[in-house]
């Protein structure tokens, strides 16, 4: 750090005083406010002001000289030290930032009293806070302006150590949900001016705001403190932008021009060395793939009444149109995907935000935050044939969905006293889903073709199985026209903070109410699929509950053609309460160290669609404990650990399914109808006494979910503990210079606890029933004629290994604070994860529209042959992270950035048949096996050790100029992201076989390539 004496003053001694006052102290304060402390002279009197706004605090120091002022909104702060009436030293511009403390010490009288008053300006530094035992990266709206990344909360966020991009898990806008430290996307929480604004229905992303509202966002990726639950992933913390003393606004604007952009790389089949027809040839065209996007947005701020109350507002839209080619080159120009295969898509979402802030007085202060959004996305269907790679200009389908979101907080702080601070509020969240399809019928079943190129039986005319189409063309699973969904959620919580001696206590309790109602199905209430197998007399199923295509019969049974007809209809009004208490004690154990030590206990009730409890827990006991070691005393080396054990509650969504039906009838038939549905129809003999055949009827359920009500005792395990784990991170951090931090930390993380579903005979007669996998295990049974048994097992008589799912990590960072006209921050993060389960969610699934989004309901657990070689790498490892941003102010107008992410590539796995025919499994390519079972030639293959995508690595470079001529006022910027256009693909498809006989030819299939170059072009002006 660099300072300035304004003052006269002997130099030399000044310096050296400094040297000496940087001690510990206690620091405490919530998620969206920060504290200011430090040592002084005994007795003095430090006051705090915050520069924007005026407010004022006052506190007198302790008999060693200790003081903390506590819950001050960040910003930029002047602390004066007094005594008897005369100001005797002042430290200016000074940063408080979000959930952390900046010391602020003084020398003693005895030493000022020969250098006058002595005023000391900070213009830079690196700064290491003592006072915290996590790890955080705190990133400030400058810092956002001036680094070349995307403007979303989750670009940002992967800036951070340990936090790696998802292809699997996306927000509706398309941007990623990332994965922190091992864990799954949907093991995060996300606050906004402390209310949580995690979706409530399945965790799967968050309620969003203006990019340029954000004053400060913090990434949290472990060690976190007790105020903190409901995460066993990471935490985005975000502050908003408020109002100050001077009226200020501004508006600007950015262009990502579609010329700019890099042409997309097309899919292929994979070689997979069987399926010559295909091996190595165009799947997917993405040529003519392209977008343009643009945001425009304004601000202004200022006093309503100096000094007392405040406004910040902020009003933006986005806007991005584009076109894409989503139809295969197999795919029929007539069929259901040729007919729309080329999509022309709109996106406009503007939001708003508006922050107001009361200082009632120095001592009292009210705060409101609301926020809209609304988004609305348009997506139109036109025919696309491959032979020209043309498209038609007549539109076949359009869908539109519109997702309204409106958050409403408000908090109160009252600094009761000089050692007793309270802060309370109260907020709502709700978010509306509309979706509307054109030309949807709801009394037309969808039709659709296997990809094999020989699925449509000999003499059949191709137009009678794409006849279906006409009336219906829509297929596969989604929400209901015309039926709005919505999920909502309010609470509030209430923290104290007092301060006694060498403790900072604090106490906190919260709680927060969700209400989802969703609805999901097969459109046209079903599905006809023709399918054709490539062995007709083998058993569609390997364990012999559905027969083969020729004892079914007819005209093409015999040959191994088959349809197969699905339901899936899930709707459900849902509801989950959660409520949490935490007592913390920040202890000043010596002078240079700090123990942390903190309890959260949390409850968590979940609520089935007949509003029935089906799930409760309580108890949950979370201790946590970290200390910091100030080792010279000068804030140059701190040496930090930490303890804890963080729980995650179950989402709404977890119930859905719980009185849905999810069947599928297979026949054989003699013929094609010119609308697409068949005719002639024979079932394929099921064998009743499998758990997948749902009794009296010819429905296959998969997992005994049949549509029928259930009794809430038969949902769950008694007794079930709640997803939990355990974390222990040691590390330290130190000054290399004035203006240079470095640090290194290891973490270990390890899934102690996990909700799944196992679907097993020995319970409820197969049908699935939430409990924690890996361990015993009690529950009360329900056979079919409705009696009831408790029945108590271990893990081994279900059949399955213990649950397992490990973080290793050595995280190292240099930084340097911007100083001398340049800040830059370089990371490496080397990791291993490893386990059976990747927790709430499975992306192994994911063949290329995302991965499987049923939250702690995963296939993983449902039976136990699917549990054999699970065990290995997990789909988030990347053993290597590089990461590096920065930005240098070349010369007094002009200004370059760059950002840099290098990711070793992601584990693959090869997924088949399971070869036992007596194992219990699922009769899908879903298990760790690689080859084919009907000749005897499918291996066991650990998880995540078939192979490795290629790394991933993007350049971002951008250039600044802010002119002279226009006061500093102007911005124009450019930035280039991947300048390198390295699209990388992020997975393979997995799925070695279609059939116990078929090798699939889209095995080994990239997916999801990395985004091409473009160039984004930003336009500002704040006066």
């Amino acid at each position: 750090m660099t300072y300035r004496r304004v003052r006269f003053a002997r130099h030399h001694a000044l310096a050296a005083a400094l040297a000496l006052c940087f001690s510990g102290s206690l620091s405490a304060q919530s998620n969206v406010t920060g504290s200011i402390f430090g040592t002084a002279e005994s007795g003095a009197t430090i006051s705090v002001e915050n520069k924007d706004t005026g407010l004022v605090r006052r506190i007198s120091a302790d008999q060693n000289g200790r003081y903390q002022i506590s819950a001050l909104p960040n910003g930029t702060y002047k602390v004066t030290e007094e005594k008897n009436g005369a100001t005797i030293a002042t430290r200016d511009n000074i940063a408080v930032n979000i959930a952390s403390g900046t010391e602020v010490s003084f020398v003693a009288a005895a030493k000022t009293n020969d250098l006058g008053t002595v005023t000391v300006t900070a213009t830079g530094g690196a700064g290491i806070d003592v006072t915290q035992t996590d790890t955080r990266t705190v990133l400030t709206a400058d810092q956002l302006n001036k680094i070349s990344v995307a403007r979303d909360v989750s670009s940002a966020a992967l800036l951070a150590p340990s936090v790696v991009f998802s292809d699997s898990y996306k927000q509706a806008n398309g941007t990623t949900i990332p994965s922190f430290g091992g864990s799954a996307s949907s093991e995060n929480a996300y606050f906004i001016n402390g209310f949580n604004v995690t979706n409530p229905f399945n965790s799967l992303g968050f309620a969003s705001l203006p990019f340029d509202a954000i004053q400060q966002q913090q990434v949290l990726t472990g060690g976190y403190g007790a105020e903190f639950g409901r995460s066993t992933g990471g935490v985005i913390n975000i502050v908003t932008k408020r109002g100050g003393n001077k009226w200020k606004g501004g508006v600007y604007t950015t262009w990502a021009p579609s010329g700019t952009r890099s042409q997309a790389r097309d899919y292929y089949y994979g070689n997979t060395g069987r399926t010559p027809a295909t091996d190595g040839t165009l799947y997917q065209y993405r040529g003519q793939d392209n977008f343009w996007n643009t945001n425009l947005g304004a601000y202004v701020s200022g006093p309503i009444i100096k000094n007392h109350l405040f406004v910040y507002a902020n009003l933006e839209t986005t806007r991005e149109e584009g076109n894409n080619v989503t139809s295969i080159r197999l795919d029929s120009p007539t069929g259901a995907n040729g007919r729309s295969g080329w999509k022309d898509y709109q996106r406009n979402t503007p939001r708003s935000l508006i922050k107001l802030d009361w200082n009632i007085n120095d001592n009292h202060t009210i705060e409101f935050t609301g926020l809209g959004e609304n988004a609305k996305n348009q997506t139109d269907g036109y025919a696309f044939n491959y032979n020209g790679y043309v498209h038609g200009s007549q539109k076949n389908t359009s869908t539109v969905t519109e997702d309204r979101t409106r958050l409403y907080v408000g908090k109160y702080t009252g600094v009761l006293t000089d050692s007793l601070t309270l802060s309370a509020s109260y907020g709502q969240l709700k978010t509306t889903h509309d979706y509307n399809l054109m030309g949807y019928n709801p009394n037309c079943p969808a039709i659709t073709v296997g990809t094999s190129p020989n699925a449509r039986a000999p003499g059949v005319p191709s137009g009678n199985y794409d006849g279906g189409a006409t009336c219906q063309p829509y297929s596969g699973l989604a929400f209901v026209p015309g039926e709005q969904r919505f999920d909502k959620s309010k609470g509030g919580r209430l923290d104290i903070n007092w301060r006694v001696g060498k403790h900072d206590l604090r106490f906190g309790y919260d709680r927060q109410d969700s209400t989802s109602y969703t609805n999901q199905q097969l459109l046209g209430g079903y599905q006809w699929s023709y399918l054709k197998a490539t062995n007709p007399a083998a058993n569609l199923a390997t364990d012999g509950s559905i027969g083969s295509p020729t004892a079914g019969g007819g005209v093409y049974g015999a040959q191994g053609y088959y349809v197969t007809k699905s339901y899936s209809n899930r709707q459900a009004n849902l509801r989950t309460v959660q409520a949490s208490q935490f007592i913390e004690d920040r202890w000043q154990v010596a002078d240079n160290v700090l123990l942390s030590l903190g309890l959260r206990n949390e409850q968590f009730t979940n609520y089935d669609a007949a509003g029935k409890q089906y799930i409760k827990q309580s108890k949950q006991i979370a201790p946590r404990i970290g200390a910091t070691w100030d080792v010279y005393g000068d804030s140059r080396l701190k040496v930090f650990g930490n303890a804890g054990r963080y729980h995650l509650a179950l989402p709404s969504s977890a119930a859905q399914r719980a009185q849905a039906r999810i069947t599928t009838e297979y026949y054989t038939y003699d013929g094609v109808n010119a609308d697409g549905t068949p005719f002639g129809l024979h079932d394929i003999p099921l064998d009743a006494s499998k758990g997948t055949v749902c009794a009296g009827t010819n429905w296959v359920s998969s997992n005994q979910e049949c549509g029928k009500p259930r009794d809430p005792r038969t949902e769950s395990a008694k007794n079930m503990k709640s997803h939990y784990q355990d974390e222990f991170i040691l590390g330290f951090e130190a000054a290399l210079t004035p203006t240079v931090n470095f640090g290194v930390k290891g973490t270990y993380r390890v899934l102690r606890s996990a909700i799944d579903d196992v679907c097993s005979p020995l319970i409820n007669y197969g049908r699935c029933t939430n409990f924690n996998p890996g361990v015993t295990n009690t529950f009360e049974s329900q056979d079919r004629n409705g009696n009831f048994t408790t029945i108590t097992l271990t893990r081994e008589q279900m059949g399955f290994p213990k649950l397992k799912r490990k973080y290793q990590a050595l995280d190292f960072f240099v930084e340097h604070a911007y100083a001398n006209k340049w800040y830059g921050k370089v990371e490496y993060t080397f990791s291993r994860s490893t386990g059976n389960t990747e927790g709430q969610l499975s992306s192994e699934l994911d063949t290329g529209t995302g991965g499987q989004i049923d939250v702690s309901r995963t296939q993983d657990w449902d039976k136990p042959g699917l549990m054999d070689n699970s065990y290995g790498l997990l789909p988030n490892d990347r053993r290597h992270q590089l990461k590096a941003y920065g930005y240098v102010q070349l010369f007094p107008e002009w200004r370059v950035g760059a950002t840099w992410m290098w990711a070793s590539g992601r584990p693959q796995s090869c997924l088949s048949f399971h070869p036992d025919p007596k194992a219990d499994t699922y009769q899908s390519s879903t298990n760790f096996f690689c080859g084919l079972t009907a000749f005897g030639n499918a291996v066991a293959m650990e998880r995540g050790t078939y192979s490795k995508t290629p790394p991933s690595n993007q350049l971002n470079l951008n250039l600044a100029y802010t002119p002279n001529w226009a006061s500093k006022k102007l911005t124009l910027q450019a930035d280039l992201f991947n300048v390198l256009n390295r699209q990388s693909p992020a997975m393979y498809y997995p799925r070695y076989a279609s059939n116990p006989s078929t090798m699939n030819a889209l095995f080994g299939r990239e997916l999801y390539y990395s985004s091409p170059r473009y160039l984004r072009l930003t336009a500002r002006y704040d006066f």
